[in-house]
């Protein structure tokens, strides 16, 4: 049987955290409780499909490749996958890094492990003044969770790992708290390690991000206008987009890497047309012309495939029936409030986790390496807007 890892946690007190994890806030007393939680539970759910989880599964099998060299010279990881310009199918720039994100059950631990191993990947001043312990802190009080090396110099390749722990990621997927490692798992990744079976739990936090999309898009688009809102979603409210990132970036990511969406998303466009909520033509082009259904009965449907944490924030959170039970019953007075709602929420969180990432690297890479990487955006902004 396929199983996942879930945190599922009662909180006591007024501390915060996850099972195993001894982050949480001062002053309270924490209870938890780990389950583990079989993927044929989130089938029963109905957040995912069997079709579209082995679907999924055969595609990002077929697409391992070489891609992954790096982690020859790193410790153990639980998680690893491969984003960014390195996956697309005309990248020849071998100047570009590859990016890499990290999934480990004790960042703290892992970058003890790693200091002894590659301490020239880490900013010099960090080592000397707090080693792991400190990287972990900044990372986690400061940042979104997640630690990146830059510019790492490795086989002549330059390289990025941002180094994560396992609880954050997932909970990240689920309830997109943060939205920040969860918006990068909503676009095409190569996955080279997975011993959690993160691949299919993202696949609740694909399920979201084409229901988020669908409740921004008018009643008919294409198919690649549905893939650019879904790309779009992790940059709404993202501080580097006013002055640091290339502004065709959306368009250039859906246009580079269009068969990679289409692979992660046909088979939900596919079960939301069996529902009735969205109807398919082609197109001259091998593309989809998609209409929605966008009545207010489609419109709670598409609502209650958000995470419960967007929902309650938009005021569209659980309702609780006359035994004192909870279920999923969203009112909604319009498409276009829900959709202003949902927006917003997602701006904010992402507008808070770009401007806290943003003062974490700084800190971690040190001001040579910082201003270094955002003249490499920068210029590639400048560029798309000459």
């Amino acid at each position: 049987m396929v199983m996942a890892v879930l945190k599922v946690a009662t909180m006591m007190g007024s501390g915060g955290g996850w099972a195993g994890d001894d982050r949480g806030g001062a002053g309270g007393v924490k209870a938890t409780v780990v389950r583990y939680i079989p993927i044929y539970h989130l089938q029963q759910q109905r957040l995912i499909s069997h079709d579209f989880l082995v679907h999924n599964q055969t595609i990002f099998c077929a697409m391992k490749t070489s891609l992954g060299s790096l982690l020859k010279i790193l410790p153990p990881v639980d998680f690893c996958c491969v984003y960014g310009s390195s996956l697309h199918p005309n990248n020849n720039d071998k100047s570009s890094m590859e990016d890499y994100i990290l999934g480990v059950s004790n960042p703290q631990q892992w970058h003890s492990e790693n200091l002894k191993m590659n301490r020239d990947h880490y900013s010099s001043w960090m080592v000397p003044f707090g080693g792991a312990k400190l990287i972990t802190k900044v990372a986690d009080q400061i940042g979104v969770g997640v630690h990146f090396n830059p510019f790492v110099s490795w086989n002549n390749k330059m390289y990025k790992y941002g180094v994560v722990h396992m609880d954050d990621l997932v909970h990240d997927m689920l309830s997109w708290e943060r939205f920040y490692l969860s918006g990068r798992l909503q676009k095409p990744v190569r996955i080279i390690v997975d011993n959690m079976e993160i691949e299919n739990v993202n696949l609740v936090n694909l399920r979201a991000a084409s229901s988020a999309a669908l409740l921004l898009l008018p009643s008919t688009f294409t198919e690649r206008e549905l893939y650019a809102k879904i790309c779009s979603l992790s940059y709404m409210g993202d501080l580097r987009m006013l002055f640091a990132e290339d502004k065709n970036k959306v368009k250039k990511i859906v246009e580079g890497q269009f068969e990679l969406f289409r692979n992660m998303y046909k088979p939900l466009v596919e079960e939301y047309a069996t529902k009735q909520l969205l109807r398919l033509s082609s197109s001259g082009d091998n593309q989809m012309n998609i209409s929605q259904d966008c009545s207010l009965s489609a419109t709670s449907s598409i609502v209650s495939s958000l995470p419960e944490s967007v929902r309650s924030q938009m005021g569209m959170g659980l309702a609780e029936t006359e035994a004192g039970q909870t279920r999923n019953k969203i009112t909604i007075g319009s498409r276009e409030q829900a959709a202003t709602c949902m927006q917003k929420v997602l701006r904010r969180r992402v507008m808070i986790s770009s401007a806290r990432q943003a003062v974490a690297g700084f800190i971690t890479v040190g001001a040579v390496h910082g201003f270094r990487y955002l003249g490499k955006k920068m210029t590639k902004a400048w560029k798309s807007s000459a």
